[in-house]
């Protein structure tokens, strides 16, 4: 790596240019997740929607930062998956794949785009029906939903990553429901869609993160997952992974040729940023990456799964810890919910309570906004009406 490229590596939201291309990628990302809900209809394969999502952003992409000097990396930083009902996530199917959406379905649509190595990453929940979504479905986006807002109010400098942990937890039971164990929320750099501070979705003996604080010109990715079930995913059949990622510390001489031919064709495509199998040769595919993946190559992402009945919620969205508040780049807004439950908690409401702005025309305020935030906030959270839709 030159100098350059490794001053490059440092850049943070401090340039305006960064945080132009972070916002830039988030434009796109939200329109490609229009685009995709707008796609979700009974009988439609999952296959076909997922390649439009990746088709909308490669082209979107490609239509900025031509005309500059040095060659911008720009394209799908996560390619489109469409987890249905009780699957968790990372569902996005090969091309042969016949799966279609039927009426009545829960969907978790996750993708992420980037631009020169800066990731927009977002993921929604989406129910394939007309009219208000009711019942135990409303009260698991509404989870889902709320804990975002929550940890949107509680990603801020100063504060750390076991306050969200334990907040979003408190906010998924008073909807009687659980974060789903094993998600976790990762600070996003230059080409990094997995940095090393992180916040864990639930805390437990078996997985333990370092103690980290947030700090101004960072940017995560909140993920947050619920579930009406136990919150304990389990990988059904490893036949359908299909997302993967280079693990570039690691090297092996791969014995099999097909397993040489798909690693090479990786290296080339897709270097640092996750894909998906489908954009390989499949027959070949399906040879080598089993050896890639044995020995470390590749990173799987696993499609996880619930109890067959159980309802999954998944909301991602990515934030800048701007110097004048957090700025949440990606979002799309919910249908009307109405969950069996409301929000009675003094704490949650405290929290809902916050601002997340220093806007300019309250003066010198600083984060911490109280009434005044209120109307502010307003805008930022609007998906808090639907959510307490009940009170």
């Amino acid at each position: 790596m030159s100098d350059d490229e490794r001053e490059e590596k440092e850049l943070d939201l401090s340039s305006p240019e960064v945080v132009t291309k972070y916002k830039t990628a988030a434009e796109i990302v939200n329109k490609a997740l229009k685009l995709v809900v707008s796609e979700c209809k009974p009988k439609a394969k999952i296959v076909d929607i997922c390649e439009k999502g990746d088709s909308y952003i490669r082209e979107q992409t490609g239509n900025v930062y031509k005309n500059v000097k040095r060659k911008i990396e720009r394209g799908v930083a996560f390619p489109t998956c469409i987890s249905v009902n009780n699957t968790v996530c990372h569902f996005s199917p090969l091309a042969s794949d016949e799966a279609v959406l039927e009426e009545g379905d829960i969907l978790k649509i996750d993708m992420a785009c980037h631009i020169d190595g800066f990731i927009a990453a977002v993921a929604h929940t989406h129910a394939l029906q007309d009219g208000p979504v009711t019942g135990r479905a409303a009260d698991v986006i509404a989870a889902a939903n709320t804990a975002a807002e929550v940890a949107l109010r509680l990603v801020r400098p100063g504060k750390k990553n076991k306050d969200v942990t334990e907040a979003i937890q408190k906010v998924a039971a008073a909807y009687d429901c659980k974060i789903v164990e094993g998600v976790l929320s990762h600070q996003m750099k230059q080409f990094v869609i997995d940095g090393n501070k992180v916040v864990l979705s639930v805390t437990n003996p078996d997985t333990r993160v370092d103690d980290a604080e947030f700090e101004e010109n960072e940017v995560y990715a909140i993920d947050i997952v619920t579930s009406t079930g136990e919150g304990k995913p389990k990988l059904l059949d490893e036949k359908q992974t299909t997302i993967y990622k280079r693990a570039v510390d690691k090297s092996y001489h791969l014995k099999m040729k097909a397993s040489r031919f798909i690693f090479s064709e990786i290296s080339q495509k897709f270097p640092i940023m996750p894909f998906t199998a489908r954009a390989l040769e499949e027959k070949r595919a399906r040879l080598g990456l089993v050896e890639c993946v044995n020995h470390e190559l590749l990173q799987p992402y696993p499609v996880l799964h619930e109890k067959p009945g159980d309802y999954v919620a998944h909301i991602k969205f990515t934030v800048l810890l701007m110097p004048n508040g957090s700025d949440r780049v990606t979002s799309y807004p919910l249908q009307e919910l109405q969950p069996t439950k409301t929000i009675e908690d003094p704490d949650i409401k405290a929290w809902l309570a916050l601002g997340t702005k220093t806007k300019k025309k309250g003066g010198g305020k600083k984060k911490k906004g109280k009434k005044g935030d209120k109307a502010d906030e307003s805008a930022e959270a609007e998906p808090m009406d639907s959510t307490n839709g009940q009170e």
